[in-house]
């Protein structure tokens, strides 16, 4: 495993090298200290483009690009309104789009208001928005679900500056767990929904979405729907509290020659239609699924488990945003930025969440104290399960699965056992990897 992240520092970023000049890009007018969290924020906005493909993934399902959440996560003043300048970036054609919708509801609503009451009204225009407004409710949202169904299967996308925005667009926050596990999963609504003219329909959600907040307002939003898979479909991308260094973190302008350059790019995105297999990106996450097992089975965590799987379908999406973006070539620094998002979005859930997982308090500061941890890291090179037992206990766990702990570890060759003496010891391999 290239990446730790039972540490509090974030997993570093790797070089964002050939094939993902399209993400340089787009963080060239970001400060330096917002580059590694708003990269898992692009791919949502850069999917939100793609609409009429399909990619296969490696169990063989069919997914499209629609249905990519992510949260970026700050203190406040961190810095997190930088998203929506990119935002904006991105999606000018969106909104160029959507004024000429607009035109036509307006003008719809005009002879509405002109006809008498004993005139024919006119019938409501087709009209969909590719990027509704952040404060979009549960009904206009479902409408225009239903619009975007049918002038074509686009994805709408939405960008929320704060993350209670969402309690507004789900129809409460009862409903919203129910309403982005189908956004993600690309499921229907679930039920008929009556829309202001009367008609009723039941789309399927194909929808991205970004989301800022700061971490209480994250963990508050979050804490009772963090075991309902909700969570783990959600990615998350956290920015630590940085030191006091008194300066003000620059950010550049957005020139012709910045959107000259961004268009070439985006123009791939609206192009690419078909079926696709990408095997270098299945093969890769192949690996990673590995990878994540075996993490599990170092902290003995279930709950990062259940968070990985989905973590590792999130970040094969934005793989598959990078090879359109590459014209549709693959190289290996796209295939490491995919194994990073997977760790960051595991760092950055257990950093903000770990503590509430455990049904701990409310302390950020807590939540990364009581992290995931290698338990192997925590013994000594050599070692008896007397050891482990103690340690299992010291971390809240029951000594007794220390012997099913014994059995995988040694299974998976991190160590090995000293007939003569009954002791283990880490393999070279492990601790070469570390």
């Amino acid at each position: 495993m290239k990446y730790d992240i039972t540490k509090p520092k974030a997993p570093q970023m790797p070089t964002l090298g050939k094939g993902i000049e399209c993400i340089k890009i787009l963080l060239s007018q970001a400060s330096k200290d917002m580059h590694e969290p708003l990269v898992p924020m692009l791919f949502p906005i850069l999917g939100a483009h793609i609409s009429g493909s399909e990619f296969q993934y490696p169990d063989l399902s069919w997914k499209e690009p629609c249905g990519q959440m992510a949260n970026l996560v700050a203190d406040s003043g961190g810095n997190k309104g930088q998203l929506s300048n990119i935002v904006e970036a991105i999606c000018r054609d969106f909104r160029q789009h959507d004024e000429e919708e607009l035109k036509k509801l307006v003008e719809w609503q005009r002879q509405m208001k002109t006809k008498s009451a004993n005139k024919e009204k006119p019938a409501r225009p087709d009209v969909a928005f590719w990027f509704p407004p952040s404060d979009v409710t549960s009904a206009a949202f479902l409408q225009n679900a239903m619009a975007c169904e049918a002038l074509g299967e686009r994805t709408q996308y939405l960008n929320m500056p704060e993350v209670e925005m969402a309690d507004r667009m789900c129809g409460g926050h009862r409903q919203i767990s129910q309403m982005l596990r189908n956004i993600y999963d690309r499921q229907r609504a679930g039920a008929l929904r009556a829309t202001a003219d009367g008609v009723t329909g039941n789309p399927i959600l194909r929808a991205n979405l970004t989301i800022s907040s700061t971490p209480f307002a994250t963990r508050r939003f979050y804490k009772n729907d963090l075991f309902n898979g909700t969570f783990g479909r959600m990615v998350f991308s956290y920015k630590a509290r940085t030191s006091r260094d008194g300066r003000i973190p620059r950010q550049g302008k957005y020139t012709d020659e910045f959107y000259r350059k961004l268009d070439e790019y985006l123009v791939r995105l609206d192009i690419c239609k078909g079926r696709f297999v990408i095997n270098p990106l299945n093969k890769l996450t192949d690996q990673l699924a590995a990878d994540m097992a075996s993490l599990a089975d170092l902290t003995d965590d279930d709950v990062l488990w259940d968070a990985s799987k989905r973590a590792l379908v999130s970040a094969w999406k934005a793989g598959c945003v990078m090879w359109v973006l590459n014209n549709q070539i693959r190289t290996r620094p796209m295939g490491e930025v995919v194994e990073w998002l997977v760790y960051h979005d595991l760092w950055s859930k257990m950093q903000i969440f770990s503590d509430l997982l455990k049904e701990g308090d409310i302390s950020t500061t807590e939540a990364q104290r009581r992290g995931p941890k290698n338990m192997l890291d925590s013994l000594p090179n050599t070692f008896n399960i007397a050891q482990l037992e103690a340690l299992r206990v010291e971390l809240g766990k029951d000594k007794e699965g220390a012997s099913n702990q014994i059995y995988k570890w040694v299974f998976r060759k991190f160590i090995t056992l000293d007939p003569a003496t009954g002791l283990y010891s880490k393999t070279d391999d492990y601790l070469k990897g570390n």
